[in-house]
């Protein structure tokens, strides 16, 4: 006997239900599961409403096609500066960053002396960067806020130099960096890193497995450290236009995303989505 609409309707609302319980838990596994079950209910309901397992699987597939409609209508049209200066500015409310007094106390109680807060706008997105230094250590530390769209998200990241010209750099950032990082800057994402303490623990077992010693790192000047961030940018701008992800814009010092960048950063999303789901 054939099931009813309703009951159809029962079963997918079911699933979705379970699904969405799922993905409340604090266990990953389950969280998977729960993601895993919103694309069955998907694919249940696409099946019922046409009798066609070729049309559930095209509805589950949508999912993945959702990107799409960011990078067809908003980022093929951003126009960003290739040359962008960090400037001074005053760190942001308590209700903008309420987290940002606790996290500095974290970083400053493991040896990190504060050196400044600066920021930049990107095309309707801003950056605040407030960075610290441990001299003994040749470590550099940053909180950064990034606001977007009425979205904000805050990331810790520590950063090491050595004298060969390489940058070492572990973050609790946990989505895919848009472009591609040039040979010279290495990243480590750590994103189950719950604390600055953590973090710094993951960074430092890396510089260790990679048998550094103080004296193959560079000892920076705290008062440069926003001007190699802007180097920094920098080579990562200029490596993504050679790489042929990003091409020069209309007007004369900005870059948009080519096709090819476009494809890049849609592969960079479903990336994001499969491992934070």
């Amino acid at each position: 006997m054939d099931a009813t609409p309703m009951t159809n309707l029962l079963i997918v609302a079911g699933v979705l239900a379970l699904s969405f319980a799922l993905r409340t838990s604090r266990l990953r596994l389950l969280r998977k599961a729960g993601a895993l079950g919103i694309l069955g209910a998907t694919f249940l309901a696409f099946y019922f409403f046409t009798n066609s397992v070729a049309a559930g699987v095209v509805g589950v597939l949508l999912w993945f096609l959702l990107p799409w409609v960011e990078l067809l209508t908003r980022i093929r049209r951003l126009r960003l500066p290739i040359g962008k200066t960090l400037e001074r500015e005053a760190p942001p409310g308590h209700s903008r960053f309420p987290e940002l007094n606790e996290l500095t106390r974290e970083i400053e109680d493991e040896g990190f002396e504060y050196v400044a807060d600066s920021g930049w706008d990107w095309d309707g997105m801003h950056q605040f960067y407030r960075l610290f230094y441990h001299g003994e250590n040749r470590e550099q530390a940053s909180i950064c806020l990034t606001e977007q769209d009425g979205m904000a998200w805050a990331s810790l990241a520590l950063t090491t130099r050595d004298r060969r010209g390489t940058t070492y750099r572990t973050t609790n950032l946990p989505f895919s960096s848009p472009m591609k990082m040039p040979p010279d800057i290495c990243l480590r994402q750590a994103p189950d890193a719950e604390s600055f303490a953590s973090l710094l623990e993951t960074h430092r077992h890396w510089m260790n497995g990679l048998a550094f010693l103080p004296e193959h790192l560079v000892a920076e000047d705290p008062d440069q450290l926003t001007g190699l961030i802007e180097q920094e940018t920098g080579r990562q701008i200029r490596h993504n236009l050679d790489t042929g992800l990003i091409k020069p814009g209309e007007a004369a010092g900005t870059f948009r995303y080519s096709w090819r960048g476009l494809v890049y950063l849609y592969c960079q999303l479903v990336k994001d989505m499969v491992r934070m789901s």
